[in-house]
């Protein structure tokens, strides 16, 4: 008998769950981007990284999950007009030196908590996974309807991205590349 009512409460939890957790709502992938920004000595490169899915999941006022998928493969440059500089950057970022896309496709952003700051404002904390490494990231987003917005600083030496980096080499001089790059988001859940 004992086993039966404990089933029966199993079962009663599993209908409930859905309020119990909040609503989830997930990605509007053609409504959202991610831009990215790296920066060096006298300059700075711009592109564009796209998002496969995503969703955040809510209860109350707060945020209590969420996930996003970036797909590494897909980084791209804005700044460069000349198609051969512009495809030997993208080809340099894509290779071993920066995101190994071949053996890392994909980066991800996992939310733990998102609070409410002010009004239309959140502060997200989670963490953030690229080249196999994770670590922990924290940024406010403006809330428009269903549209957040803002801006992430990544610290790439945390990562593994090496590269031109004073963390890990010296005397680059003009070959110094910053190790923080920025993604500036916009997405847009259904």
């Amino acid at each position: 008998m004992k086993r039966i009512s404990t089933l029966i409460m199993a079962l009663g939890l599993l209908v409930m769950a859905p309020s119990a957790y909040g609503q989830k709502s997930e990605l509007n992938v053609e409504d959202s981007k991610i831009v990215w920004t790296g920066k060096k000595v006298g300059g700075s490169h711009t592109g564009e990284i796209q998002l496969l899915s995503g969703y955040l999941e809510k209860s109350g006022d707060s945020f209590v999950s969420g996930k996003f998928v970036a797909d590494m493969t897909s980084i791209s440059n804005y700044d460069i007009d000349d198609e051969d500089s512009k495809a030997q950057l993208v080809g340099h970022l894509k290779s071993d030196d920066f995101f190994s896309v071949d053996e890392y496709p994909i980066a991800t952003l996992e939310i733990k908590n998102g609070e409410k700051v002010e009004s239309g404002k959140y502060r997200f904390t989670g963490s953030m996974t690229i080249k196999g490494q994770t670590n922990p990231v924290s940024f406010e987003a403006e809330v428009d309807g269903k549209t957040f917005a803002g801006k992430l600083v990544v610290d790439r030496s945390k990562y593994n991205v090496r590269y031109g980096s004073d963390s890990f080499f010296d005397n680059l001089g003009d070959n110094l590349i910053f190790d923080d790059f920025e993604l500036e988001f916009e997405v847009t859940l259904k």
